[in-house]
């Protein structure tokens, strides 16, 4: 697979993966007060289950923890990430977790 570029695109609210200048996945999201919310997220079945996904998600709550935000995820691909990658909850307000299952 050729190179995958992450970018958050601010005045679409959403993070986007593009891969041979197509884009293939993106994560919604709606910055709040202290926190940004993790709407939807889509990823084009035709690279379904390579990581790009993964990789996307991944990005977008490592710049919301840098930025000192707490995520909110709504979003079920972003609660299922979470929950396979520990070291993510933190992210999440200790508040919150029970309700997202993390």
């Amino acid at each position: 697979m050729s190179d995958i570029t992450i970018r958050n695109q601010t005045e679409l609210k959403h993070y986007e993966a593009v891969l041979n200048g197509e884009v293939v996945a993106f994560a919604e999201y709606r910055p709040l007060e202290g926190a940004v919310m993790f709407a939807h997220t889509e990823v084009n079945e035709s690279i379904e289950g390579k990581g790009i996904g993964s990789a996307l998600i991944r990005q977008a709550l490592d710049e919301t923890r840098a930025a000192g935000k707490w995520v909110i995820p709504m979003c079920p691909f972003v609660v299922g990430f979470i929950q396979r990658h520990p070291e993510y909850v933190e992210a999440v307000n200790p508040q919150h977790r029970r309700i997202f299952g993390i």
